[in-house]
Parts: structure tokens; sequence; C-alpha cells
């Protein structure tokens, strides 16, 4: 007798072969038979109709936080994700000292966009050290699976304290320390380890962030120490690569020694850039080139550009720094969409130049915010890869308008819950066409989805949806195969983190579970809530279609709502095993 039979669905099971109608029975958290003439059960769910895959694997999250204030890690978790890895960018929330957790906010609130308030009221602060925190996080039930990295920015801080936080260089006292923590944390069960390089990461007052300036000389630090551990763990790098526009690749080299030095499997961020559009591609040949001398790196990428939302009720607008908007900021919608009719202040605010509020993050991304010309409505449903024909500054111009007055209009729509869209990267040709490129590439992983992070600005989560979507059933133009990004969305990114028990629908496997309707699977138009702690407003994006995710041989959702069951747990990083040694002892 199995636990549960899905009945009569088309398997498609990660591998990237060939789909094949089958039934799959589940005993206890694992795949024990599949095939046509299977025994009774004590919970049969048909799949008449629908495809049947493994559970969807996010690599790249930000549910630190959320992980414990909720057990649902949605938005991931509304679009078939069963495991999430958390700790990525180099920021976290541990370790971290009791007088560090103000510092610690501050920093994940300017880089992901969280709340202050939301973390402050949120998070119950129940550990210190890493190995605490593991152990706080085995106690949560949740939605999905969840793993942790360990983060370079917080490590600074709970070393180097304040003098991590304004970057000064480790003293030898603090390398020995940070090794310490790094290898301890390993030993613990983290999943891998997080660092940054990037300019754009900076805390809530502007300050770069703590880990970006890091000398190569703590990299190695931290890289012996991975090694050292002798645990199956991996690398998370992002860098703005500078000097590629001249040719040069000294960043590029320092992350490759990075990951030889650890011996360990790496994955970085990899986007189109407008400054330097064919960058991506010179990349994916530094990436071949490496893993020809024997690394093993891999580019994460968006299915989608990664793009900003842009409303009157999420985080910014082009309009949030003008002066008199923020005189009415703190209104209710309602009233704010009434006020801002008004021809005299519309006329006003339309006048007014930008003003940085709160400090360089700020009059930085004023710059982002006021771009109108590049930005499009976010239709409904929505439409993620517009004709350029579709944007701002087209339509304005049709109509004989400013391209801001016509954005200014815009946001009014809809009682003020209209969305301007604004692709900031991946989107230079006014096609996903790169991004096509870069999926196919058999070294990139898609990934990037930021669930858990970026609140009122990204609904990037939602990508196993749009993927599935866009890129296999609806596309003008060149598409995937239905097992091409399945495997995507499972075997790939699993193996990507070492998480070899997850990813394929086959005997022995983890029993993680989705059953889709493809003919009713649509991604829904984002919307806003204000049920995180402290009140806080995150935006959201549901999907129809999803018949059934299964966790571990339960069923966590079905028809789009959850059961009430949390069968997700913390997921340890693994012990070393042969080939990992092996790996070792070539780098050694």
């Amino acid at each position: 007798m199995y636990d549960i039979k899905i009945c009569g669905g088309m398997v498609i099971d990660g591998s990237g072969n060939q789909p094949f109608m089958a039934d799959v029975a589940i005993v206890q958290d694992k795949i024990v038979a599949i095939g046509k003439t299977l025994g009774p059960a004590k919970q049969e769910i048909s799949a008449t109709g629908c495809i049947v895959t493994p559970g969807f694997v996010d690599i790249h999250t930000h549910y630190d936080g959320q992980v414990n204030w909720t057990q649902q890690l949605a938005p991931s978790t509304d679009h078939g994700v069963t495991t999430v890895v958390m700790g990525n960018c180099a920021v976290g929330i541990a370790p971290c000292k009791a007088d560090q957790r103000d510092l610690l906010i501050n920093i994940m609130g300017g880089v992901e966009d969280i709340p202050e308030v939301v973390m402050a009221e949120g998070l119950p602060w129940n550990w210190e050290t890493y190995p605490e925190y593991l152990d706080a996080l085995a106690q949560r039930e949740c939605d999905a699976d969840f793993a942790s990295m360990i983060a370079h920015g917080p490590l600074r801080l709970f070393v180097m304290g304040q003098r991590g936080a304004d970057r000064e260089s480790a003293t030898g006292e603090d390398l020995v320390k940070i090794a310490a923590v790094v290898k301890e944390a390993i030993e613990a069960g983290a999943i891998g380890f997080s660092t940054s390089r990037t300019l754009i990461h900076r805390s809530v007052d502007g300050k770069l962030a703590p880990a970006e300036t890091a000398s190569e000389e703590e990299l190695m630090t931290i890289a012996k120490a991975m090694r050292d551990a002798r645990a199956k763990s991996v690398l998370q790098y992002i860098s703005d690569f500078p000097g590629l526009t001249i040719g040069g690749s000294a960043d590029f080299d320092l992350m490759c020694r990075f990951a030889k030095t650890a011996g360990l499997p790496l994955s970085f961020t990899l986007v189109e850039v407008p400054g330097y559009p064919e960058g991506w591609r010179q990349i994916l040949h530094m990436i071949e080139h490496a893993n020809q001398s024997g690394l093993r790196i891999r580019g994460q990428v968006a299915p989608r550009a990664i793009g900003l939302s842009f409303g009157l009720d999420l985080s910014y607008h082009p309009f949030t720094f003008r002066k008199s908007y923020r005189e009415i900021a703190h209104l209710p919608l309602a009233e704010r969409v009434v006020r801002m009719k008004d021809p005299e202040l519309r006329a006003r605010i339309l006048s007014e130049p930008s003003v940085s509020i709160k400090g360089e993050t700020v009059g930085l991304f004023s710059q982002v915010v006021t771009a109108v010309e590049q930005m499009f409505r976010l239709e409904n449903p929505p439409n993620y890869e517009p004709a350029p024909q579709q944007s701002l500054q087209m339509r304005a111009k049709a109509k004989g308008m400013p391209a801001e007055a016509f954005a200014y209009d815009e946001l009014l729509e809809d009682g003020g819950h209209a969305i301007l869209y604004f692709p900031i990267t991946n989107y230079r040709t006014g096609s996903l066409d790169q991004v096509e490129e870069m999926m196919r590439h058999p070294d990139t992983v898609v990934a990037l989805g930021d669930g858990g992070a970026h609140y009122g600005l990204i609904s990037d989560a939602s990508y196993p949806t749009f993927a599935l979507t866009h890129w296999v059933r609806d596309r003008d133009g060149s598409r995937f195969t239905l097992e091409e990004m399945i495997r995507a969305l499972t075997r790939v990114p699993a193996e990507t983190v070492c998480l070899s028990d997850r990813g394929l629908l086959q005997v022995g496997y983890k029993a993680d579970v989705n059953i889709i309707n493809m003919e009713t699977l649509a991604l829904g138009y984002p919307q806003v809530f204000y049920d995180l702690p402290a009140g806080g407003r995150r935006m959201t994006q549901f999907a129809t279609g999803y018949v059934a995710t299964i966790v571990s041989g339960q069923v966590t959702r079905m028809n789009g709502e959850s059961t009430g069951i949390y069968s997700g747990r913390l997921v340890r990083g693994t012990r070393a095993d042969p080939g990992i040694n092996a790996l070792h002892a070539q780098s050694a």
C-alpha cells in the first residue's frame, strides 16, 4: 500500500528525456515506483491531462528573514518551488552578536529592500553563532525545504564589528577568526558561502555593503577554510566585473582563483547590462575556458529581464523624490490619487527635480526611477516581453505628450494600482533573444528569483511559471521543449548546489513533485498585501494551473491553495564524498 499514487499524468522526470505516461507512487518521503500497473494507495491524486514534474529548485532567494516569521515561503511556493537556497549576495542575518542587530538590519534593508521595521519586529534573534542559527532554523516547518549559505557581510561584522561594516582591511588576527567561523558554519550544515563585489549593494544609509571591497587575502582565507571543512558545499558570487569594457578580466580571474582554492563549485549572477551589452557573451567564453581547466562554474541567469516594478503602492515610482509628492506621500492611496489628479499639483510635481533624501543609495536610484522613457505599463495579464513601440516614450510620442507627463497619468490608472515595468537588464534589444542564448548555454543555471526580498520592487520569484508559459507555450518565436525547461527548473539547479537527492522523478529520489495543468497555467498580475510583520508591505504574484505540490511526500498545496501541511525543513550541507575529496586533492 503506497502512501500517495499520482495517476494518469505525463511524467517529465527532470533528466531532459522524453515525457512518458505513468503513475508515480510515494512512500513516506521517497518515490518508490513509476509505472502503469501500480498497486493501491492511501491517497490517489488524478493527474489526467496534466504533467507530473519534480519540485522546482530556486537557488537564489533571500528568505533568511521570512522563514522566521511565516511558514509559507511565498511567492516562490505559489509557483511550484519545493526547495529554496537563501543567504545569497553576501547578505544575511547570521552570525550576529546582540549589539550588531541594528547594523545588520540596516545593511539587509538597503541591499534587499526589506523594511527595517519588518525585520526588527519579525526576527526572534534566538541565535548569535551560525550553528545556533541553523539549530533555530531546524525548528521551523515551512511549505518548502530551505538551505542556507553563510554570507560574507554578517561574517565580517561578527568578527570585526564596526571595522567590518566600514570595510577596513582584515588583520591577521581577524583572518584567523574569519576562517574559524566559516569552517564552523560549513561543518554545522551551511550549504555554502556567498560573497559580493558590486557597487550597487549599499545599506539603507547609502554606505557600501561590508564585503564589496574585501581583499584577495581575505577571500583566499575563506576559500581555504571552505576546503578544510571537507564538506560538499558551494560558492556564490556577485560582481560588476569592472574592466570588461576594455578587455580586462581581473575580477573574473579573482573569482576563478577563489573557486580553485576552495575546490568547490561556484555560481554567479550573469546578466546583460546596458553599459556593456556584449559583456555576457565575453563572460560565457571565459566560463567555458575556466571549466575546461577543471573548475566548475555556472552563470545564474533569469528567464526574463530583471525588472523593477514602480507604482504608487510600491517602494518607488518616477516621482518619489519630488518635493511636492513627498508632502502627500503619507496619505492613503485613494486620497493620494485624488490629490495627484489636481491640475495644479500635477503641474508642480512634473516641474520639480528629484531630490535625494536618504543618502547616496537614493541619489543613485533616483536616476533609475526617473528613466521613464525605458519603462512600460505592465499589462494584465502581464507581458514581460513587450515590443519597443509599447514603451511609455513611444506611446507618449504617439499622443503628443512628454514622456514624464504620460507616465504620471498612467500611474493614476486602476485607482493608483497601475505598475510601470522597467526591464533594467537583459532587454537592450527590446526582446528576450539574448536571454534564450544564455539559458541554452550548458554552463548556466536558471535562477535569480530573489524571493523574500525587494518586497516592493521586484516580483521575479514567479519565474518558474513564466518560464513554462512564455518560453514553452506562448512565445512568438523560438521556444524550449517541456523536457528542456523542466530540467532547467529542477535537476540543473539541484546539481548546481550539490543537492543530489532531488530534481529528478526517479525511484529513490526525494518525493518533491508538481502536478501542473499546462492548459490553465497562467501568471497573475502582481498584487500588494500588507501582511508582513509590523504591517509591512509585500508584492506577490499568484498563478493558476498548479493542481498539486508535494514536499517530502506530503501535499502542501492543492489547486493553488495551502493545505496547511508544512513538510519543508532545513537542509543542512552534506559531508564530503570521494568525488569532493578527489577535487580537494587536485587543487591542493
